[in-house]
């Protein structure tokens, strides 16, 4: 039998004996989209750095405009123009406008901008507003955005296209990301090929490590493929110290339920520690952690669909660690649209689809890949549970 533990444990096993440092590189900021921050980004000045207008108009003194209307409007002087990214030569004192386009800067003396549709100027140097302004309406103030000393991005937070233009508004020219972690990956067994050819009678084609090495590059990752290693525990085990050696970390998927060619433990306990062998989950019970070194080793199931989930619910949170990504998991909460029975005592993944608001199961048996191509996303099942019901609402984790 397998010593099973429940995935909480596997995850505390994680956090106890693979404390890690984040290490962290210098990358220009045009090439550090999804990288994870290695520092908090601190301004270290004012944007926008000088008052500005948002509207076309005049620059005005708030107070010279009170009382303005459409029967009585305030007549002020038209002193110059501001001209795009130009400081004004002068500043305007009272009874005085000068012309601005929105962006542009704000004149000394101005606190306000009268919108141009509230304005006539064909008068000889003289501009009418036909509306009073407040002090700094339609105007951003320097500062209004982010100030001097003010934290605008979080370490641990991945770097979106949003994010990086966040950067360029405040000059960042390079930045300090979490390294990215190598992970070797091993797919065993004598029975699978290359997914580029056509399988022969017994044969199947090598999914897993084509799958786990997309999601470990879509979870900020280096990949290194160490290919298909036949039943042969001296080839395995040169290949695995090579991708030990190598590696941060290594993912060998096959030969981990028990029989008669499962040597993926065995390995594992000769070259370090075994910390467990079986996780309460389904799919994915298997499922091996060990510990070589300072370095994870994951022993991942056969069937594609159990590899991918264990992979999601183990490998990805470790990878997190690794570099200090404080990100969320994406999930929404939905109705059920109906009734999910599960088997009490272990976590289930199920994988399900979301249809006119509500939740139902994408049917399939075990490890077949449709379930993925076809679902959503995924729920989880408490394994103190025996089930989820129609109408209840339940988290929605999404892969897509």
């Amino acid at each position: 039998m397998l010593s099973v533990v429940s995935v909480e444990k596997a995850l505390s096993l994680l956090e106890e004996n693979f404390y890690a440092q984040v290490k962290t590189e210098a990358v220009p900021t045009e090439n550090a989209l999804s990288r994870v921050l290695g520092e908090d980004i601190i301004s270290d000045e004012n944007i926008p750095p000088f008052d500005r207008t948002t509207v076309d108009g005049f620059a005005v003194r708030a107070a010279d405009t009170y009382g303005a209307g459409e029967n009585s409007p305030a007549m002020l002087d038209i002193t110059g123009e501001i001209l795009m990214g130009e400081r004004a030569q002068t500043g305007i004192s009272r009874g005085e406008c000068m012309k601005i386009s929105t962006g542009g800067m704000l004149p000394e003396g101005s606190d306000a901008a009268v919108m141009t549709e509230h304005t006539d100027d064909g008068f000889d140097g003289i501009c009418l507003c036909m509306k009073s302004v407040s002090p700094f309406e339609n105007v951003t103030k320097k500062g209004d955005d982010v100030k001097q000393g003010e934290k605008v991005l979080e370490k641990g937070r991945v770097l979106s296209s949003s994010r990086i233009g966040v950067l360029c508004a405040l000059g960042v020219k390079q930045v300090q990301c979490a390294k990215k972690p190598l992970v070797g990956i091993i797919s065993t067994g004598d029975e699978i090929i290359d997914f580029r050819n056509k399988p022969a009678a017994g044969q199947i084609r090598d999914i897993n490590s084509v799958l786990l090495a997309a999601l470990m590059k879509e979870n900020g990752c280096e990949v290194i493929s160490y290919g298909i290693i036949k039943d042969r525990k001296e080839e395995l085990e040169d290949i695995f110290l090579q991708a030990m050696s190598e590696c941060d970390t290594v993912l060998l998927s096959g030969g981990s339920s028990k029989g008669a060619r499962d040597m993926t433990a065995e390995i594992i306990s000769e070259k370090g520690e075994l910390l467990f062998h079986g996780l309460a989950m389904k799919p994915g019970k298997p499922t091996i952690l060990g510990k070589c070194g300072e370095k994870a080793v994951f022993g991942l199931p056969g069937h594609p669909s159990a590899a991918y989930y264990v992979a999601l619910r183990l490998v990805v949170p470790f990878i997190k660690m690794l570099t200090g990504n404080k990100e969320e998991n994406i999930c929404h909460r939905y109705p059920l649209g109906t009734d999910i029975p599960s088997n009490h005592g272990r976590e289930e993944v199920v994988s399900v689809r979301i249809t006119d608001g509500k939740v139902y199961p994408v049917f399939g048996k075990s490890g077949l890949v449709s379930l993925l191509s076809e679902s959503d996303g995924y729920i989880i099942i408490d394994r103190n549970r025996e089930g989820v019901f129609l109408g209840e609402e339940t988290e929605v984790y999404f892969t897509k």
